[in-house]
């Protein structure tokens, strides 16, 4: 049996990856000399409330190695394989953290893929992958599968401001922005896993306006695209979006999943950040 291992920046509820079967690791968020698990000892509403009144701004750290080499010991005393199915290794260490991991595990067949996103989007490839896993699939065709999404994903998100992506080094392509940021709402995407600026527009409904137009634009005729929306703290624009690109793809809004962003990623994109993520044919 394949084991599909992820962590929270895929912004799957951990109750639900654990109800799953999924092998999740939460990321380390730092106050000052405060740290918390993100999984149980932080959650969204207590940082958020953070994040706003103090002084320091925050930081994350990836999981430490201990963590996976848990896991990996479970998995070579079945004699079973594993994928771990880790976030952008250019915004954050968990690949390396994980493949420090396995270094004590030669023999084992253990996979580390660097899927290039995060948050709903990669929420999407680790429950498909959990699926297929679950189906028998071999480590393998596997693999392969989740490359073949990594490809094809798209994401657009709107920030209300930049100083979290630029405070916290994740700013990516996205710094000749900085010279106009008050005057603009950016509409931003990952290219080989940076932020890089889609382009800029002077109101958020028109920045809005426009990532709607580009979902709508590239989402497969097939439908089988994947679509989430992801948000931090905007709930109510959030199934606003997932209502309108709905209606404009002939989707049906209640099967289209909306993700909370956790706090490791809402340490670099702040409060009021809005998403939507999905697959190409």
């Amino acid at each position: 049996m394949v084991r599909i291992i992820a962590d929270t920046t895929s912004s799957i509820p951990t109750e639900e990856a654990r109800r799953l079967g999924i092998n999740y690791i939460p990321q380390i968020i730092i106050f000052g000399d405060e740290s918390y698990r993100d999984d149980t000892e932080i959650d969204n509403k207590t940082f958020l409330t953070r994040l706003r009144t103090s002084s320091i701004l925050p930081k994350t750290a990836a999981p430490p190695p201990e963590l996976y080499k848990r896991i990996f010991e479970d998995i070579t005393s079945k004699k079973e394989s594993a994928v771990v199915i880790c976030p952008s290794a250019e915004v954050s260490g968990t690949v390396r953290s994980a493949t420090v991991a396995a270094l004590d595990f030669q023999g084992v067949d253990i996979r580390i893929l660097d899927t290039k996103t995060l948050g709903s989007g990669l929420a999407s490839i680790v429950l498909q992958a959990n699926e297929w896993a679950q189906q028998g699939m071999g480590i393998d065709t596997l693999v392969k599968n989740i490359e073949d999404m990594c490809a094809r994903q798209r994401v657009y998100f709107l920030v209300d401001t930049l100083e979290y992506l630029h405070k916290g080094g994740r700013i990516g392509g996205a710094q000749a922005l900085l010279g106009g940021l008050l005057q603009v709402k950016p509409i931003l995407t990952l290219i080989d896993g940076k932020a890089q600026p889609v382009e800029s527009q002077r109101t958020k409904q028109r920045a809005l306006a426009k990532v709607i137009e580009l979902v709508v634009t590239q989402y497969p005729k097939d439908q089988e695209g994947y679509l989430t929306i992801m948000h931090g703290d905007s709930l109510e624009e959030a199934k606003a979006l997932a209502k309108t690109l709905a209606d404009k793809l002939s989707l049906d809004a209640r099967n289209i999943p909306i993700y909370n962003l956790p706090p490791a990623i809402l340490v670099h994109a702040g409060p009021g950040v809005l998403a939507a993520s999905f697959y190409t044919s």
